[in-house]
């Protein structure tokens, strides 16, 4: 990456409070939401991104991140409009495969199973598992069955404390003690975290 180049991020379902977690230059976020024109951030679009592509050309933000987003993405529905079943959580994978740059980092925190932290709000719809990633890496990804086109190689995918990604710039000790009192002291680790790689 050129190191002159201004970076952009984009925050996915971030309301007015959009993320960036790898300090980049330019902000953006895209929520379902309206909101006023005094509270939304610089950069705000609305768009339901479960179901309709993200308003941006390829190749365009050098990370996006997704904190307590997938969950409420569903992996199927039936909408006879569009021929039939479609697929939103593999239709949101490939978009953003699509928008971000070539080894363009995509970072996402969910609560994971088997913890009751993903199935007690009833909006959750998307149960992630510590092998769902697997679907979007690899030489031939297996979400390839079900349309997706991408594909990531995969930096990170495991239960952590939530706190250690709001900011790449946590230092690794404060990350390491934060993990143990979660586990010790918190009930243990909900989130996992993926941190994946567009390879293009």
């Amino acid at each position: 990456m050129d190191s002159n180049k201004e970076t952009k991020h984009l925050d996915l379902g971030s309301s007015n409070f959009p993320r960036n977690p790898y300090c980049s230059d330019h902000v953006f976020a895209v929520d379902i939401q309206d909101l006023p024109d005094e509270l939304a951030p610089v950069n705000y679009h609305r768009c339901d991104f479960a179901l309709r592509p993200l308003p941006f050309p390829d190749s365009f933000f050098d990370s996006v991140s997704a904190y307590d987003v997938l969950e409420h993405i569903p992996r199927q529905l039936l909408q006879e409009s569009k021929g039939g079943l479609v697929y939103p959580f593999i239709n949101l994978m490939n978009e953003i495969h699509r928008v971000l740059r070539p080894n363009g980092k995509f970072l996402a925190l969910t609560p994971g199973y088997p913890r009751a932290e993903a199935f007690q709000d009833p909006t959750h719809v998307n149960i992630i598992t510590i092998e769902t990633a697997k679907y979007f890496c690899g030489p031939v990804p297996p979400g390839g069955m079900y349309g997706f086109k991408g594909r990531f190689e995969c930096i990170s995918n495991e239960f952590d404390a939530h706190a250690n990604h709001t900011s790449k710039d946590v230092p690794l000790l404060r990350q390491k003690l934060r993990k143990w009192h979660r586990k010790l002291f918190k009930g243990g680790l909900t989130h996992i975290v993926w941190e994946l790689i567009a390879i293009k």
